[in-house]
């Protein structure tokens, strides 16, 4: 493939930005996600970036541009604001003449790419966050980068050789050496030092709630310096999303399996859109409603009983709640010593779960003869969770964790989306107000579940 013609856009502060467009196939604009020293000309003397692209080529008509400051584009900048940037973007969407497009950004790109598709949801089909976060402050609390900062400000041909190294791998040895040399003539260490001081005040958080447009989530697992738990909350917060870990220790998608991340994107694209100029819609994740339990007093059992036997009681509590899942078609996603996490494909089974464990409970305790009584308490809670790896993560379980602890031993509190959802079902809920649960702004309204015979 030729080296795609450059053309310029003209930003609203005047600001002139190099982009190119080539390929063919569904628009996809391609932000600058290696950091602040794109170079478009320089990256395709670079075989494994001229790789990467060509591979986007085949699939999708790719834009990309080079950051304020860097590259092609113009060099005397003094405005690096999230704001600036997100302008930046818009005169390349136009200027590009692209009117829907696929919207893929990382690392310092994405909390632009987030402020954009919320700004225009109608211009952005699917939005593709790669290694990225919501704030700066998430990516320059990483000691890493700490110091990395430090460094940048002494020595700058070392500093360009490590933060290659760095973000690349350390494994990269001659991929490296080349990156450090792109770097060197992309950006100038005052731009640089500029743009990392922008950089820094990115924050998007409060936005992602209103993030509209169906979005994947990409994460390395293998990145020292941006952890897992940042990409978790990234898809959680985001409604619609979804989240895929690969493995990896590169920031560079281009570096190491790098079918896996076009396969990831093909995949969703493909199921987000039935084709391309057609009416684009969000494929609704799965619902699933997570049941958590726990047993009450286990601590204190634990020092009255002695070891042996307060694992024997464990023991029993393990296989009367296995069963109970087994029976009520539930999924066991984890335990966590005495309590277990499980999810449902159907919230009625959910409660009925809940309830066949409580009654399960109950008649044990009826017929322990002298045995340790086992009183357990329930919180359910439906939504969309993130599935990784048999794990679920996200809101929905968090809050689920949180109903759960406010409940008694023997009984069984469920968010109000359960109520909701289990309406004309038979259960019989009473009200228990609202309460105010770690780390979620509004009030949550919870019920308990009767499932006693007097409670009928």
């Amino acid at each position: 493939m030729e080296i795609p013609r450059v053309q310029y856009a003209t930003a609203n502060d005047g600001v002139c930005i190099a982009l190119s467009t080539f390929g063919n196939g569904q628009a996809l604009v391609d932000m600058p996600s290696l950091g602040p020293w794109s170079h478009m000309q320089l990256e395709w003397q670079m075989p494994q970036i001229r790789r990467w692209y060509e591979r986007l080529a085949a699939r999708w008509q790719v834009t990309r541009y080079d950051w304020r400051g860097c590259g092609l584009s113009d060099r005397d900048v003094t405005d690096f604001s999230l704001e600036a940037a997100v302008l930046d973007l818009e005169a390349v969407v136009d200027r590009a003449g692209v009117e829907r497009f696929i919207l893929r950004a990382g690392h310092i790109s994405g909390p632009v790419a987030i402020a954009y598709a919320v700004r225009h949801p109608e211009r952005v089909s699917q939005l593709i966050l790669w290694c990225t976060y919501a704030r700066g402050a998430d990516f320059y609390r990483s000691p890493q980068i700490q110091g990395l900062r430090g460094l940048r400000r002494t020595d700058w041909g070392i500093y360009t050789e490590t933060v290659s190294h760095a973000f690349l791998g350390w494994s990269e040895g001659e991929e490296a050496r080349r990156f450090a040399e792109l770097i060197r003539e992309a950006v100038t260490p005052h731009a640089a030092e500029g743009i990392w001081l922008g950089v820094a005040d990115f924050d998007v958080a409060r936005l992602l709630p209103e993030v509209t447009v169906p979005t994947l989530v990409l994460h390395r697992r293998g990145l020292e310096w941006l952890s897992m738990d940042i990409a978790r909350t990234l898809a959680a917060r985001i409604p619609n999303s979804r989240l895929v870990v690969l493995e990896g220790t590169s920031l560079a998608p281009y570096l190491g399996d790098m079918d896996s991340v076009v396969t990831a994107m093909e995949n969703f694209t493909k199921a987000a859109v039935a084709a391309p100029g057609d009416k684009q819609e969000a494929v609704p994740a799965h619902v699933r409603t997570v049941l958590f339990t726990d047993l009450v007093g286990h601590t204190e059992m634990m020092s009255r009983l002695g070891d042996d036997r307060g694992r024997a009681v464990l023991r029993e509590h393990e296989r009367i709640t296995r069963e109970v899942l087994k029976a009520n078609g539930g999924t066991e996603v984890k335990t966590m010593g005495d309590g277990f996490m499980a999810s449902f494909g159907s919230v009625t089974k959910a409660v009925e779960c809940a309830v066949a464990l409580q009654r399960a409970f109950a008649e044990r305790a009826v017929g322990a003869q002298g045995l340790a009584p086992l009183r357990v308490r329930c919180g359910l809670n439906a939504g969309e969770p993130i599935e990784e790896d048999g794990d679920l993560f996200g809101a929905t379980v968090i809050l689920a964790s949180r109903i759960a602890a406010k409940a008694d031993g023997g009984e069984i509190l469920v968010a109000d989306t359960v109520r909701g959802l289990c309406s004309g079902k038979g259960f019989l809920f009473a009200d228990r107000g609202e309460f105010v649960a770690k780390g979620f702004e509004e009030p949550v309204r919870v019920y308990e579940v009767r499932w006693r015979e007097e409670d009928a």
